[in-house]
This record gives structure tokens, sequence and C-alpha cells, in this order.
């Protein structure tokens, strides 16, 4: 290890923007994410042809152990340049990484079986989620098993909370766990059965409830069909019992409704078909034996039984495209075939690197200095995540590229020729992976509780019995390596390194525009924008990378400088007209991803990208079609619904200046947007943070819960203030002194009810932070929007190092009442280097490449 050559950042970036062809998003977001480093940012790889060396030779050694080895030549030619086959996140930087003690799955869910409603099981649980996230894991669970509201319970509290408050403790949890840079990644899901399921999907419709958690619903056939029938249903606690402790009839109708509702407002609950992915779950065979299916990963492509795991690769469609977007256009469906089995060999050898992996997290546990009581738990939990992967060996080989492969066969994603072309690639690739988990069945054993009778009535075998007989004869003679083996995940940043279309998706856009940063005064500069500050910025049109394709291709100049009329027709004439995320066939978009889940025997993750102006009606004719064409989950977003998306180029968006907005002018002093007389009490956040070692604390004053004023410095020393640690809340209450100046007081109310009063918080603090509160205090009242607030903070020249502590203190204090959506604007983003960042839930997250940033 000590004699490994090291890069400088600048290095691997250089080498890595020739790997990519001068793509500098591509080269940034390898060096960022991928790149094999140690705990002190060293970078061990120069450029993604090192990464792939490092996986090829691990994947060798392993099947150096089987009969028909593939070598590392085969493997690094599959995976260079991303151009055929693509590790996931989790694989890509693990394979082979000695810096890094984490596991290759990318996702998991976990559960106890039995009563799992006791305060005990609740934190084991959240015990055992933190101990995955920490490890780069995305964590499902489920809360079937958690009692409804005023449920009786055997404690002091007398009757139970429901599920809520257990959400936002999951929640919170997620939020806390940092995962190189990123939070990590949580799946709440109940079943619509539950007596507390209106509660569950309504949870995260309160600002700044459940921020940590994607949530689903999942919903039965007997209830979509009360639905539209507009019948009576009913709810029981427990979900499955015959004889319920409680039964609750609702209108199926109106729930419904509810549903639809949040999810045209906010994007959730996402809806999970639970009976169509039971009753095609292959794993549910084997339910009696610990494969019952519960939950699923964050992005809903994985249904999971508690304490199994699934690692991801995907194939990358555009690839088996020959003479792309010319009418010679064809699909090499026997090399790709070809790859399909080679795929589904890697993935079980990425299975054995697991379990290795997983030894390697277990000594590591053995050793660590804290007592065998603390690490009690987190070692059995990768006792029993061992057991599972290797009773069942799951894999998921996946795809993405599905919108160029489409666009470059010269089809348009959303119609049926393009639909019906889709399902043929992945029947195509279903077919190969079997038979590739059944030869390896026959030369390295089936998986422990293979049984052929167990499967005979499950809809997905029985569709690879009629579309091969020969494989299913050949299955239940040898068996099958592998419990189940596809799916079809959200590539993210992957497809930015294939320079793709991401997962099944369309192109979100194939012409786009982005913004340089330029100084009005050099001569030449063409300003297009002048953000809130004044700096002027210089408009540019990027290109999809298979759209640029398409236009060498066909002979169209791709360095001449476009009008937008021009770019408009440069669209239409190509076949990525009329096919972008936000103007396929909406409905026909869900019925492709229907006919498509006939041939994937997990899941698929697909989001339905809707205008802003579309009503809730087609929501919910959105869903209902998704439960008839056999989808297995179904998630809508409606445009502005959340934060982050791209700015489409469009002629009335050309040449846009934005002026500065207003904020303290005379004008504005004159007329105050607030009451000018401050009320005497005033509703109070409190909020804790560590800037190194040093304990802060912020007290915001909130006035029809926007910050009107703000008190921070240290805490708990000699000088500051002592509080409580539960104390979250309060109320500033401005007093009049004896010789009539004014203090601030802070008043709590503790566990008992009892009011407590911390007098003349401007006596806790350094005079000087004080002072600077005033001022920050005085631009709040006057309703300067909060990401201006934090910029002024931000420029405040201090000279004293605790002042500038200070200042980050106020930064991290008023970023949680930033509305979700805020660009920061002048910000750049740290893996793309674009000034595409937004705040959402008090982090900046980049709508360019999807960093993220929290603190």
């Amino acid at each position: 290890m000590e004699n490994q050559p090291t890069y400088s950042y600048e290095e691997a970036y250089s080498a890595s923007l020739n790997y990519f062809n001068g793509d500098e998003l591509a080269a940034r977001v390898w060096v960022n994410k991928y790149a094999m480093k140690d705990s002190f940012g060293h970078i061990y790889e120069r450029s993604p042809e090192d990464m792939h060396w490092r996986i090829a030779n691990e994947i060798a050694r392993i099947e150096s152990k089987y009969p028909h080895a593939l070598s590392a030549q085969q493997v690094f030619d599959l995976l260079d340049h991303f151009r055929y086959i693509v590790p996931a996140g989790s694989p890509m930087t693990g394979i082979g990484n000695t810096h890094q003690v984490a596991s290759l799955s990318n996702c998991f869910v976990i559960g106890l079986e039995g009563d799992a409603d006791s305060y005990g099981a609740i934190m084991k649980i959240d015990e055992e989620q933190v101990q995955l996230m920490k490890r780069r894991g995305g964590v499902g669970h489920d809360l079937d098993q958690l009692r409804p509201k005023g449920s009786p319970v055997n404690n002091s509290a007398l009757t139970s909370t429901g599920l809520v408050p257990f959400m936002e403790r999951y929640s919170n949890s997620t939020r806390e766990v940092a995962q190189d840079g990123r939070r990590g990644a949580l799946m709440l899901s109940v079943s619509v059965k539950h007596p507390d399921a209106e509660s569950f999907i309504d949870a995260k419709m309160t600002e700044g409830k459940v921020t940590g958690a994607n949530v689903s619903v999942k919903i039965d056939d007997a209830f979509m069909q009360a639905a539209v029938a507009d019948k009576p249903y009913v709810q029981r606690f427990p979900v499955d019992a015959d004889q319920p402790m409680v039964r609750k009839e609702i209108s199926a109708r109106d729930l419904w409704h509810k549903i639809v509702h949040n999810a045209w407002k906010s994007a959730e609950p996402g809806v999970l078909f639970w009976d169509t992915i039971l009753r095609e779950s292959i794993p549910d065979c084997y339910a009696d034996l610990g494969f019952r299916t519960v939950s699923t990963n964050p992005c809903g492509e994985i249904p999971l039984c508690p304490y199994d795991s699934c690692r991801l690769l995907c194939l990358n469609l555009y690839s088996y495209v020959e003479n792309p977007f010319t009418p010679a256009a064809r699909f090499d469906f026997d090399k790709f075939s070809a790859h399909v089995r080679m795929a589904q060999r890697i993935m079980d050898d990425i299975v054995d690197l697991e379990m290795e992996k997983i030894d390697l997290i277990m000594e590591k546990i053995k050793n660590d200095p804290q007592s065998d009581d603390v690490k009690h738990t987190e070692y059995h939990l990768w006792e029993k995540i061992k057991h599972k992967s290797g009773l069942g060996r799951r894999t998921g080989v996946g795809i993405t590229a599905e919108g160029d492969m489409i666009a470059a066969m010269g089809l348009r994603y959303g119609t049926q020729e393009a639909t019906d072309f889709a399902v043929s690639v992945q029947k195509t690739l279903a077919l190969n992976a079997y038979r590739s988990s059944v030869t390896m069945a026959e030369e390295r054993g089936a998986f422990a509780i293979y049984d052929a009778e167990r499967e005979a009535n499950n809809p997905f075998v029985n569709r690879l019995r009629e579309a091969d007989p020969q494989l299913y004869d050949d299955m239940v003679k040898h068996g099958r390596r592998n419990i189940a083996c596809l799916t079809i995940a959200p590539t993210g940043t992957t497809s930015l390194m294939t320079q793709t279309t991401s997962g099944i998706e369309p192109v979100f856009m194939p012409v786009y525009k982005r913004r340089r940063k330029v100084n009005p005064n050099d001569k030449e500069v063409h300003v297009d924008y002048v953000d809130e500050v004044g700096d002027s910025f210089e408009e540019y049109i990027v290109y999809h990378k298979k759209f640029l394709e398409w236009m060498k291709i066909n002979g169209v100049d791709t360095e001449k400088k476009y009008s937008q009329e021009e770019i408009d027709a440069l669209v239409a004439r190509s076949p990525y007209y009329k096919a972008t995320a936000n103007d396929v066939d909406w409905l026909m978009k869900v019925r492709m991803q229907g006919a498509i889940q006939k041939w994937v025997d997990h899941s698929i993750s697909v989001t339905v990208n809707l205008p802003n102006n579309v009503d809730e009606e087609l929501v919910n004719r959105l869903y209902v079609e998704a439960w008839r064409s056999g989808c297995k989950g179904c998630t809508i977003y409606r445009d502005g619904s959340r934060s982050g998306v791209m700015v489409a180029v469009t002629k009335k968006d050309k040449k846009k200046r934005q002026e500065p907005p207003a904020t303290v002018t005379a004008t504005a002093l004159q007329r105050p947007l607030v009451q000018e007389v401050r009320p005497k009490e005033l509703d109070c956040d409190v909020v804790r943070f560590q800037n190194n070692r040093e304990k802060w604390v912020a007290f915001v004053g909130l006035l029809n819960g926007y910050p009107y004023e703000i008190f921070t410095g240290l805490q708990d020393d000699e000088e500051g203030i002592v509080l409580p640690k539960t104390v979250t809340k309060g109320k500033i209450i401005k007093q009049t002194n004896d010789d009539g100046s004014h203090r601030y007081d802070f008043q709590f109310e503790n566990k008992r009810g009892y009011k407590t009063t911390v007098e003349g918080l401007s006596e806790k603090f350094n005079p000087e932070y004080w002072n600077y509160a005033k001022l920050i205090s005085g631009v709040l009242r006057y309703r300067m929007p909060i990401d201006h607030v934090i910029k002024l903070v931000g420029s405040l020249q201090l000279n004293d190092e605790s002042i500038n502590t200070w200042k980050n203190g106020v930064e991290r204090a008023l970023k949680k009442y930033i509305t979700d959506g805020t660009k920061a604007a002048g910000k750049k983003c740290p893996v793309c280097g674009q000034e595409t960042l937004v705040y959402q839930e008090g982090c900046l997250i980049c709508t360019n490449c999807g960093a993220s940033r929290c603190g």
C-alpha cells in the first residue's frame, strides 16, 4: 500500500478530461465520486482506466475459482470507456479498494420478524439503519408492524403515538449520516391497510417534516378496485390479521384522492402496487424461508426481504446500435446477448466479492475499541446480511441509455413502435441473464434453497418457460445460481460518464443552457444575464452528447453558434423531437413501463415528468393506468412541485436580464414589509451546531414563521448559555428594564410543563456577536430574502477568527429557512463547476449533476 502512487486532483482531472474527450462534467464527477481515495483525500487512480483495471483484476481473481473463467482483459474490454458494462456506484468505488471498509451493495432492506412494535425493536431498526448507511448503503424498511395512534401500550405512555413520530426519528437519523459528502438514502413504506396510512401519506406535507426519507404507500388490488368503484375499504391492525385488534372502515376513493393530491403537490408519496410485486416476485416463492418481501430500496427498483441486499450494474444500450442515427441503424442482438450472459457472471462474482467485504467489515467491528455490548448490534446485523445475501445470491442486472438507443434506432420515445422495440430488448436481456444463471448453477452450484416446484406457478418464471422451453427445462434440471437477477435502476451520475440518457428514461433535454461569469468590461464580451448582486454572465448552449452525435452523423455543423430558431429547427429534425422527459406521451410512458416490467423480475425506477399546469385528474389517470398496465410502482413529478430542475431553452427565455431584487432601500424603509413595532413575544427556534470543537447555539425569532431576529454564540461555557439538549423551541420575550432599556429573554417549557426563563440573551453572548446580530436582525425584519442575508453575512470582512466562526453559525442557522428551490447565485458546484446550485432542506443541491453539500 505504501508504494502505491498518488496523484494530485489536477493530475487526475487532466487525465480524466482527456479520457472523456474534453467532457469537463464527466471528468469532475469521476474524480470526485469514483476515483479510489483514502480518508485523507489521497487519490490513487489517475483516470477511469486505472479504475477499470482494478475492477477487472478483482473479477478475474474470483472467476479463476470457477470453470470457463473470464480473463482480466475480457472484463476490462467490457468496462473500458463505460461502453458496455457499467457497475453501479458502490461496486465501482468498492471493488479492490483497500482504503475503505464498505459494502458493495447498493440496496438494503431491514426489519424484524415477529413483534417489531416495542421501543427496543424501533431503536434496533434505527441503529441498524445508520450502521448500513455509514457503509454507503441505501436502506428501506416498512412500518406495517407499528401500532396505530391511540392503541394501548404497556408503558407509561399508555397509548401509542402512531407512525409519524417514528417516521421523523428514522428521517432524522438519515440526515445525520454522511456518506462521502452526501446524505444517506432511506425508503419508508406502509400498507394502505394500516389504520394510520392517511397520517403516513400526509406526513411530508408539513414543511420540515420527514425530510430525510422517501415515502411510498403499498397499495393492494382490493383497495384500487374499491377506489375505482367508490366502495368502502377496511383497514386493520395487524394489517394481515384475520382477527385484527383494530378495524376501521374508510372511503377508498377519499383516501385515493388524498394520495393523488399529495403526489400532485409534492411528488410524494410514491405508490407501490403491492399485490403485483408479491405475485410476480420469485423470491416470495421462498417467503417461509425468510424471503418475504416487505419493502423496497430508496428508489424503488429492488423489493427486498429483511436483511437482504443487492448489487447493481447496467448495460449501455446505445453501444449495441450499429450505424446509429442513420436509415441503416440496427441493434446487434447477438453481441448484446453475449454481453448480458457475461454481465450476469460478473454480477455473481460481485456477490463473492461482497462476502469478502462483509468479512472485512465484521473483522473491523471485532477489532474496534468499543465494548462488545456496543458492537453487538452492528456485528449481528452483518451476520444476518451475509447469511441472506449468500443464501439467495440476488443480483441486479439493468440497463441505461434506453432513450438514446431508441433515438439512435430512428424511433421516437413514447410511441408504440419504440415501446415494442424496447420490450424486445428487455426480453432478450431477461432470457440471457437467466440462461447465464442456469449455466452458472451447473458450473458453480445453484443458490442453496432452489426448488423448482415452489416456482412452478410464478408468472415471471412461466413467461420464461413460454419464451424458451429449453431454458426452463435446464433450470429445473440444474437449478439457478441467483434467486432473482434483474432490475432497472436510475443511473444518476453514472450516466454522465456513459454520456447517455439515464436508465429507462428519455432524454431530459437535447439542448440546454449554461452560464459562465464574465467581466462586462472585457472586449467582445456578450452579457446575457445579470444576477441579483450585479455579476454578469454569458449564456452558452450545451448539447446532449448523443444529440451531438446525431448532428455529426447527419452533416450538421457542430461548431456554428445557432440562433434559438435554428436550434428549434434542428431538434425538430432529430429523433429527439417530442421525446424529452417533459413532452413524451405520459400515458404511453406508463404503458411502456408496464410492458417492460413483464421482463424485469425486480422492479423499475422511473419518473413521469409533468408540466406545472396539469391537474390532479391526470395524476389519477396515470396512477390507475400504471396499476392496470402491470407496473410495480409509479412516481410522478410535476414541474415546480420540488426544487432542482434544469432551465429549458425557449424563445421567451432568450437574453433575459434579471434586475437585482429590492432589498433595504430608502423606499423600503419608508414602507416596511412587516410591522414596525416588535411584538412582545416571538416564537423561537433553537438551532445547535458545532464549529470545530466548539458548541454553538442560535435563537431565531420567528414572525409568521419567517426569521425576524437572531441571537447566536457559544453555548455551555462560562459566559455562554446552558440549555437542556431537548429544547428546540420556545419564545423570545422583549422585556423593559427598570431604567427603560430593553432586554430579550428566552422562555421554554420543560417535560413537566413548567416554564423556564433564561434572562438577557444580549448579556449571554460576546458583545461583538450581539452587535452583528442586531445588524442581521435589522435586515431580516425588512424581509430581505434569506439567501441574500446569508450572502451578506458571508461578505462581512472580519479579521478575528472567532467572529468568522460566528459567521458560519449564522449561515447554518438561517439556511433551514430558505425556500426549497432557491438558487444559490454566484456559487459553483464543487463537482461539475457550474453555477447550478439550489437550496433544498437547508442543503445545496446541484441541479446539473446531482451533487449535494450540507452544513
